[in-house]
Protein backbone atom coordinates (compact mmCIF):
# COMPACT_ATOMS: atom_id res chain seq x y z
CA UNK A 1 0.00 0.00 0.00
CA UNK A 2 2.28 2.15 -1.17
CA UNK A 3 1.09 6.13 -2.76
CA UNK A 4 3.19 7.44 -5.74
CA UNK A 5 1.97 10.61 -5.16
CA UNK A 6 3.54 10.57 -1.55
CA UNK A 7 6.80 9.30 -2.10
CA UNK A 8 7.43 11.37 -4.76
CA UNK A 9 6.56 14.81 -2.31
CA UNK A 10 8.68 13.33 0.02
CA UNK A 11 11.76 13.02 -2.34
CA UNK A 12 11.17 16.57 -3.36
CA UNK A 13 10.99 17.49 0.16
CA UNK A 14 13.84 15.86 1.10
CA UNK A 15 15.94 17.20 -1.72
CA UNK A 16 14.88 20.80 -0.84
CA UNK A 17 15.99 19.92 2.41
CA UNK A 18 19.32 18.67 1.44
CA UNK A 19 20.08 21.48 -0.69
CA UNK A 20 19.07 24.01 1.83
CA UNK A 21 21.17 22.12 4.39
CA UNK A 22 24.23 22.61 2.03
CA UNK A 23 23.70 26.07 1.01
CA UNK A 24 23.60 27.48 5.14
CA UNK A 25 26.97 24.82 5.37
CA UNK A 26 28.38 26.76 2.64
CA UNK A 27 27.63 30.19 4.03
CA UNK A 28 29.12 28.90 7.49
CA UNK A 29 32.11 27.27 5.78
CA UNK A 30 32.85 30.78 4.06
CA UNK A 31 32.08 32.66 6.85
CA UNK A 32 34.73 30.53 8.73
CA UNK A 33 37.19 31.24 6.05
CA UNK A 34 36.79 34.67 6.30
CA UNK A 35 37.04 34.85 10.13
CA UNK A 36 40.36 31.97 9.63
CA UNK A 37 42.19 34.87 7.12
CA UNK A 38 41.07 38.19 9.04
CA UNK A 39 42.86 35.88 11.99
CA UNK A 40 46.10 35.37 10.52
CA UNK A 41 45.85 39.05 9.03
CA UNK A 42 44.79 41.29 11.88
CA UNK A 43 46.68 38.70 14.85
CA UNK A 44 50.44 38.44 13.97
CA UNK A 45 51.10 35.38 16.76
CA UNK A 46 48.15 32.98 14.91
CA UNK A 47 49.96 32.19 12.04
CA UNK A 48 52.77 30.34 14.29
CA UNK A 49 50.36 28.38 15.35
CA UNK A 50 50.08 26.27 12.51
CA UNK A 51 48.11 23.62 14.22
CA UNK A 52 45.02 25.11 14.70
CA UNK A 53 45.72 27.18 11.34
CA UNK A 54 45.82 23.65 9.89
CA UNK A 55 43.01 22.05 11.70
CA UNK A 56 40.37 24.82 11.34
CA UNK A 57 41.69 24.43 6.94
CA UNK A 58 41.07 21.38 6.79
CA UNK A 59 37.39 20.91 9.11
CA UNK A 60 36.86 23.60 6.17
CA UNK A 61 37.59 21.23 3.19
CA UNK A 62 35.86 18.29 5.25
CA UNK A 63 32.82 20.46 5.55
CA UNK A 64 32.67 21.79 1.62
CA UNK A 65 33.29 17.60 0.35
CA UNK A 66 30.51 17.05 2.62
CA UNK A 67 28.61 19.76 0.80
CA UNK A 68 29.29 18.13 -2.47
CA UNK A 69 28.10 15.04 -1.08
CA UNK A 70 25.10 15.99 -0.36
CA UNK A 71 24.31 18.15 -3.42
CA UNK A 72 25.28 15.00 -5.41
CA UNK A 73 24.83 11.44 -3.46
CA UNK A 74 27.64 8.99 -5.14
CA UNK A 75 29.61 6.30 -4.07
CA UNK A 76 32.28 7.89 -5.35
CA UNK A 77 31.34 11.53 -3.60
CA UNK A 78 30.78 9.55 -0.69
CA UNK A 79 34.31 7.78 -0.73
CA UNK A 80 35.77 11.32 -0.98
CA UNK A 81 34.41 12.40 2.00
CA UNK A 82 35.27 9.53 4.04
CA UNK A 83 39.05 9.86 2.41
CA UNK A 84 39.60 13.63 3.31
CA UNK A 85 38.31 12.85 6.64
CA UNK A 86 40.82 10.13 7.32
CA UNK A 87 43.47 12.13 5.75
CA UNK A 88 42.65 15.15 7.77
CA UNK A 89 42.74 12.69 10.66
CA UNK A 90 46.29 11.37 10.15
CA UNK A 91 47.75 14.82 9.15
CA UNK A 92 46.05 16.75 13.03
CA UNK A 93 46.35 13.89 15.55
CA UNK A 94 49.80 13.01 17.01
CA UNK A 95 48.45 9.97 18.65
CA UNK A 96 50.63 6.95 19.23
CA UNK A 97 51.60 5.00 16.42
CA UNK A 98 49.27 2.45 16.43
CA UNK A 99 46.39 4.82 15.46
CA UNK A 100 48.60 6.21 12.91
CA UNK A 101 48.87 2.89 11.15
CA UNK A 102 45.22 2.15 11.53
CA UNK A 103 44.26 5.35 9.98
CA UNK A 104 46.37 5.01 7.00
CA UNK A 105 45.72 1.60 6.29
CA UNK A 106 41.91 2.58 6.42
CA UNK A 107 43.31 5.15 4.05
CA UNK A 108 44.51 2.36 1.85
CA UNK A 109 41.29 0.42 1.90
CA UNK A 110 39.58 3.47 0.92
CA UNK A 111 41.54 3.88 -2.60
CA UNK A 112 41.28 0.06 -2.29
CA UNK A 113 37.65 -0.18 -2.22
CA UNK A 114 37.54 3.01 -4.90
CA UNK A 115 39.97 1.27 -7.57
CA UNK A 116 38.71 -2.10 -7.40
CA UNK A 117 34.67 -2.12 -5.84
CA UNK A 118 33.42 1.10 -7.93
CA UNK A 119 32.77 0.66 -11.46
CA UNK A 120 34.89 2.74 -13.83
CA UNK A 121 32.23 4.37 -15.90
CA UNK A 122 30.73 5.41 -12.84
CA UNK A 123 33.98 6.78 -11.61
CA UNK A 124 34.57 8.34 -15.19
CA UNK A 125 30.73 9.81 -15.36
CA UNK A 126 31.34 11.64 -11.96
CA UNK A 127 34.70 13.06 -13.03
CA UNK A 128 33.78 13.86 -16.33
CA UNK A 129 30.54 16.20 -15.48
CA UNK A 130 32.42 18.58 -13.80
CA UNK A 131 34.87 19.10 -16.16
CA UNK A 132 32.89 18.69 -20.17
CA UNK A 133 30.86 20.45 -21.09
CA UNK A 134 27.12 18.17 -21.29
CA UNK A 135 26.72 16.49 -24.50
CA UNK A 136 23.86 16.03 -26.89
CA UNK A 137 22.55 12.62 -24.96
CA UNK A 138 22.37 14.27 -21.58
CA UNK A 139 20.80 17.92 -23.28
CA UNK A 140 18.37 16.85 -25.44
CA UNK A 141 16.93 19.76 -28.14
Amino acid sequence: MHNPLIEKFFQKLLYIIEILLAALTIVVLVGNLGMEAYRVIVDPSYFPSSDLFLQNILSIVVGLEFVRMLIDMTPGNLMEVVTVAIARNIILTHDDSITIIVSVIALAGMFAIRRFLLQGKDLHKEVSKFFSEPSNDENPQ
